[in-house]
């Protein structure tokens, strides 16, 4: 058996990664296993995915209600480190989630999957994604749980899906860009890391940057623009009366302003993690190769 101290050099000094190169290649072999998955299990891993991104939406939500007394990059620090439990879920528990798939494009670049092949598995991850999110707002709507702390919880899911919805197409698009761009890194990094204890320690910090910077993520505002409406359209006038609002108080919150949310975060997603990303790592380590 080879010594793996010896034949890498992290793991000589102590860290258990692989180098950028090994992480390249892994990257392409994923994407090629991803592609090659039947239809049902990519919809099902999606739906996990969706669902596990909703839960670190959840926490966010919880972990920021009460702290209006804390300076605001504090808060917003609180927020990204709660939000990281979701992809710390989706890649330990081996879900698909659409946005680190982006990184497929790297497998494509190298010519290991189609183009049509690379499209399919996107458009499966991403169905499954949107039935994970919004079936988990639904279920924590049914819970409840926006009437938590006097229904501070629920105010707080409204002002954030709100905030969101209200986003100009421009500003959303580049604050989707940069999202992903910190998410597929955080993803990449993973894929070098050998252990659930350094996946964990590589994937908190790029996900906590881009909640705390209020970058935009496409699945995570599946959760959270569904729930706000939920509670907007159908919360019981004991809410409104215990945080002393109405639901006139949050015009932008409605239908459209969410689709228009989820389609321009979704664009810029995709090519923040793809080209930003996938292609430019593609371009340094794997295409002479190709």
């Amino acid at each position: 058996m080879t010594d793996r101290s010896d034949s890498n050099p992290r793991s000589a000094a102590g860290v258990e990664a692989l180098l950028p190169p090994e992480t390249a290649r892994a990257c392409e072999a994923a994407g090629t296993a991803k592609a090659a998955r039947d239809a049902a299990s990519l919809v099902v891993l999606g739906v996990l995915a969706g669902a596990f991104i909703a839960f670190g939406a959840l926490f966010m939500t919880v972990a920021v209600t009460g702290s209006g007394d804390l300076p605001w990059g504090v808060a917003r620090l609180l927020a990204g480190l709660a939000f990281s439990l979701g992809l710390i879920l989706v890649i330990a528990g081996g879900a698909e989630l659409f946005t680190g798939d982006c990184l497929m494009i790297v497998a494509a670049a190298s010519r290991r999957i189609t183009v049509a092949a690379l499209l399919r598995a996107w458009g499966l991850v991403y169905a499954g994604n949107v039935i994970g999110a919004v079936a988990t707002a639904a279920l924590v709507f049914l819970a409840g749980q926006h009437g938590f702390a006097g229904g501070a919880v629920g105010r707080t899911a409204l002002s954030v899906a709100a905030a969101k919805a209200a986003l100009p197409t421009v500003q959303l698009f580049f604050l989707a860009v940069l999202c992903n761009v910190l998410v597929c890194l955080a993803v990449w990094m993973a894929l070098g890391a050998r252990s659930t204890a350094g996946n964990v320690l590589v994937i908190v910090p790029p996900v906590a940057a881009f909640v705390a910077a209020g970058f935009e993520h496409s699945i995570a505002n599946l959760y959270f623009l569904p729930y706000g409406l939920a509670i907007k359209e159908w919360a019981g006038p004991g809410f409104w009366a215990a945080i002393g609002q109405t639901a006139a108080d949050y015009p932008a919150l409605t239908v459209a302003g969410a689709l228009h949310n989820v389609a321009v975060a979704t664009v810029g997603n995709l090519i923040g993690g793809s080209l930003m990303v996938g292609a430019v790592y593609w371009f340094v380590y794997l295409r002479r190769r190709s």
